[in-house]
């Protein structure tokens, strides 16, 4: 399998390290806008380097491409891939435009492609443990959740790409905050309904912190939600994260590496540390390449990313109008002042999963 890279800066290259170490995977060649990144992509691989990812991709004999770009690029870069029949493995968030994540679905389901979105908690223990306790019933019918992250980042983000709104698409919200919705949303087989939104800039020219409330849909059950985003926490640059969720027979918390299940009257605790990125890194590139081979259902589907980019594009458009906005991931997200009766019948849910 011959793979290429667009975008070699820190996590470009640490991942086309990690594709590049998988059985019968071939690195070919790589293309970045920045003459360092080149170089230094080229000090770590003898292999052809381009300064244009379209140039790249007629010249190379590539079987996928593993993209890791600002945010707004997504949406062209994912598009020359599959349209030259090049499955794409996508850094998170999958792209900054709605119509842009189904047409890059649609493209990649009419070619038969492999299309995945870079959220590792897909292949992280702790979530996928959270996950399959709300299957099995273990707190009952889910109803309610409430999940947080803070992380110091603007101060670090307004020097970088990070901090330009024309590369970004937006702040926290759309940077770390994507890996929170995706939890939220994945965890629970969730579709999101509608949002209300609070966003503060704090000076800054993208958003630092948010604070939403969401409606959310599972199995035509309503599940209440509130999300909090900071980007100027107190923590390390690793994110402090914490994800709550309560049921009719129980609940289940997640925060300060410990993962609390009460279910039916009886607490369980365990130590729930992090696992190392790299070793997650390599998880979803292996499922990515194991999903092309069909050896493997693809676990971190453009599907699911979907539903990520309906939530956050809503919560913009709700911060900025003031309004309850309502969500249809995969026909149209359209704002309205909705009240309690409306919005059980004025939007149909998603179907991303």
């Amino acid at each position: 399998m011959n793979v290429v890279g667009i975008g070699l800066g820190d996590l470009g290259r640490l991942e086309l390290r990690t594709l590049a170490a998988l059985d019968g995977v071939d690195l070919v060649a790589g293309a970045d806008v920045s003459p360092d990144a080149r170089e230094a992509f080229a000090e770590e691989h003898d292999i052809p380097t381009y300064e244009s990812y379209e140039e790249m991709l007629d010249a190379e004999d590539a079987d996928a491409a593993c993209i890791v770009t600002p945010h707004t690029l997504h949406y062209d870069q994912a598009r020359a891939c599959l349209d030259r029949g090049v499955h794409v493995h996508l850094e998170k968030p999958m792209v900054t435009d709605l119509d842009h994540a189904r047409d890059l679905q649609r493209r990649a389901d009419e070619a038969g492609l492999v299309l995945a979105v870079g959220y590792q908690r897909h292949v992280d223990w702790r979530f996928q443990k959270i996950r399959r306790l709300i299957d099995e019933g273990a707190i009952g019918d889910l109803h309610m959740a409430a999940c947080f992250l803070e992380q110091v980042w603007i101060s670090f983000a307004e020097e970088q790409w990070r901090g330009n709104p024309a590369l970004s698409g937006g702040g926290q919200l759309y940077d770390s905050g994507s890996h929170l919705l995706d939890a939220l949303l994945w965890t629970t087989r969730t579709d999101p309904v509608s949002v209300a939104a609070a966003v503060d800039n704090r000076g800054h020219d993208v958003d630092v912190n948010s604070a939403l409330a969401v409606t959310l849909d599972r199995n035509g059950d309503r599940v209440t939600a509130s999300v909090g985003v900071s980007g100027a926490g107190r923590s390390t640059p690793a994110p402090g994260e914490g994800l709550h969720f309560w049921g009719t027979e129980g609940r289940i918390s997640l925060g300060d590496d410990t993962l609390t299940v009460e279910s039916n009257g009886e607490i369980e605790v365990e130590e729930a540390h992090e696992p190392q990125f790299e070793e997650l890194t390599e998880a979803k590139l292996q499922n990515f390449v194991d999903a092309i081979r069909g050896d493997a259902e693809l676990v971190i589907p453009a599907t699911d990313a979907i539903g990520v980019t309906a939530l956050t594009e809503a919560s913009y458009e709700a911060a900025e109008s003031g309004r309850t906005v309502a969500i249809d991931a995969f026909g149209g997200v359209e704002s309205a002042s909705l009240d309690a009766s409306a919005e059980a019948t004025t939007t149909e849910p998603g179907d991303d999963d």
